[in-house]
């Protein structure tokens, strides 16, 4: 998919050599605290989760795009809406498939399914918001070619999703799409909103041995099906639980 001339990113003396360098800098420190985050254990975590969070701050307030460039704009969002229909039948055909071979969890009720998944649904769109107007938007500095930029940002995604053999190749051809479409339309609300239905698709379909109850990182690594056989639905936010700790439902960033 090529991208609009009016939507891609203005080139201006500033992306010289120097401005590429620091780029490269901020992708570089917010990707390490990010892995760090994903790759500690308690209590240290906590404390890199803090540093991250507040690295990640600092580098977008020295370094700001605008709100319309990261995607927070009501341009291309009717035209884009698409996405999300798209995502919904994804989402329809892998419960039935659930449905058909009995791997379909569910909490109880509506509001079950809401106190579940709510965390979880912000969460995909801080990631969301991550992949595009942090990463890809850097990553354009870096190179001229919007293609590279969204395969390079898609490579960072998924890698932060090892080693789990699901949630690794699923971000990874989702990131390419979302970063793709993100440069077509420059918006990111409906992508935000894809991956929330997609995330929570895998989480209610996918058994929780087959992949750890979507943990990455070190949590992935220390996962015990056994103290989570008794769990008849996923954890709130299934995807944040990183540590190893015992009780389901903390996050990371």
């Amino acid at each position: 998919m090529k991208p609009n001339a009016a939507t891609q990113p203005e080139q201006t003396p500033a992306d010289s050599a120097g401005s590429k360098r620091k780029a490269a800098i901020e992708i570089a420190v917010a990707y390490l605290l990010i892995l760090a985050v994903i790759w500690s254990p308690r209590p240290a975590q906590r404390y890199l989760w803090i540093a991250a969070v507040v690295g990640i701050v600092v580098i977008l307030w020295r370094s700001f795009d605008g709100w319309k460039a990261m995607g927070f704009s009501t341009a291309n969002l009717g035209r884009s809406l698409w996405i999300v229909a798209v995502a919904l039948g994804l989402a329809a055909a892998a419960i039935l498939v659930a449905l058909r071979i009995h791997t379909l969890l569910l909490p109880a009720g509506a509001i079950g399914f809401v106190e579940g998944y709510l965390a979880y649904a912000v969460w995909t769109g801080v990631q969301q918001f991550l992949l595009q107007g942090f990463f890809l938007l850097r990553l354009l500095r870096v190179t001229p070619k919007g293609w590279v930029a969204a395969l390079a940002a898609a490579v960072l995604f998924a890698a932060a999703h090892l080693p789990n053999p699901v949630l690794t190749p699923i971000t990874l051809v989702w990131g390419f799409v979302a970063c793709m479409l993100f440069l077509r339309y420059r918006n990111v609300y409906p992508l935000m909103m894809a991956h929330a239905i997609l995330g929570i698709t895998v989480a209610i379909t996918v058994p929780g041995p087959v992949d750890h109850n979507m943990r990455v990182g070190l949590g992935y690594l220390t996962y015990n099906r056994w103290a989570h056989r008794h769990h008849l639905h996923r954890p709130v936010a299934p995807e944040l639980r990183i540590d190893p700790g015992p009780t389901p439902g903390s996050a990371q960033p």
